[in-house]
């Protein structure tokens, strides 16, 4: 049996490490090892790879994608690259983009340079939905032009085109996904479903930005680590696959559903002003991934959300050091 290297960059964060836990747990292909390269930033946690430390497939390099020589190294001795590492909080970028572009940007051409010289037989980059803008009606089919509204979505989609830019000029193997928001355990507690719940169970009030009518699709982790291996292992080189969960909510019906998820009421809400670059609708058309891959989600929202409350409310010795790390 031909086993695949496989390098995970940013791989200790929320959705990485899921995807490492996923490909090398019972369920998972036989044929792969995992080697997670991660800066270890404020966002990313060793703990998150507790599950799978002890597995003869897995090893854990702690290093900067923007490290050439690091790269180079790397790159050598793996076949396939699933690229995750970026900065990816909005407010952030707002405040600051110079980490977004040095991490986004000029990592993923590190990564890219590399890859070119030594040959991986396929570079997943991983990127948003984020990068279309917004989108008042109807859903973005992959063919729509990137329209990024703020610095993480422009650092995103300059890493996304390119990565294809790779492909065309070089011929190397890209292939992009751009998912929609996600949710789930062991997500960082700065993003809004974490930081609502967490929030919650500390009976501290959650932020509300503008009018609460900013709506989203809402994607759970296992469905997107799920649609990433359709594209791992059945995607075409040089295209772009779209990947939701198909479950639309403004910002204000998901905060109602926090609530009622915590036992909380609606004097739990702080209404603030809204955020500079916020888009006002997101919502992708998963047509491609469907009917190419035969991608389909599994989990509905209402069990998926269900079960994060939970997963937060019996891991707190996981999120209040962090919570404590993300104060900025």
């Amino acid at each position: 049996m031909t086993t695949n290297r496989i390098l995970v960059t940013g791989g200790a964060g929320f959705i990485g490490s899921h995807y490492v836990r996923t490909l090398l747990g019972p369920d998972g292909p036989r044929d792969v090892t995992a080697t997670v390269l991660d800066k270890l930033t404020y966002a990313g946690n060793p703990a998150n790879l507790d599950a799978v430390r002890g597995s003869d497939r897995f090893s854990f390099v702690q290093g900067d994608i923007c490290d050439a020589a690091l790269a180079d190294t790397l790159l050598a001795e793996h076949d396939q690259v699933v690229h995750f590492a970026a900065e990816s909080h909005v407010d952030r970028s707002i405040a600051g983009a110079d980490a977004f572009v040095r991490t986004n940007v000029l990592g993923t051409h590190v990564l890219l340079d590399a890859a070119l010289r030594h040959g991986p037989t396929t570079f997943v980059h991983i990127s948003t939905d984020e990068v279309y803008g917004s989108i008042s009606e109807g859903s973005w089919p992959e063919t729509d032009p990137l329209r990024p509204n703020s610095p993480y979505a422009a650092a995103k989609a300059s890493s996304d085109l390119l990565a294809l830019a790779y492909h065309r000029t070089h011929g190397l193997d890209v292939r992009v996904t751009r998912a929609s928001n996600n949710f789930g355990h062991h997500q960082f507690p700065e993003k809004v479903i974490p930081l609502f719940i967490t929030n919650l169970l500390d009976d501290q009030q959650v932020p509300l930005y503008g009018d609460g009518l900013n709506v989203r699709d809402w994607l759970h982790i296992d469905d997107h680590v799920q649609g990433i291996e359709l594209v791992r292992t059945a995607g075409r080189p040089g295209e772009v696959y779209n990947i939701g969960g198909g479950t639309e909510l403004s910002n204000k019906e998901l905060t109602g559903l926090l609530l009622e998820a915590c036992d909380a009421g609606w004097d739990m809400v702080s209404y603030v002003e809204d955020r500079k670059g916020h888009d006002r609708r997101y919502s992708v058309d998963c047509t491609k991934i469907r009917t190419e891959l035969g991608y389909e989600p599994h989990t509905d929202f209402a069990s998926g959300l269900a079960g994060t409350v939970t997963w937060y409310r019996d891991h707190r010795p996981w999120w209040e050091p962090l919570k404590e790390r993300a104060a900025w």
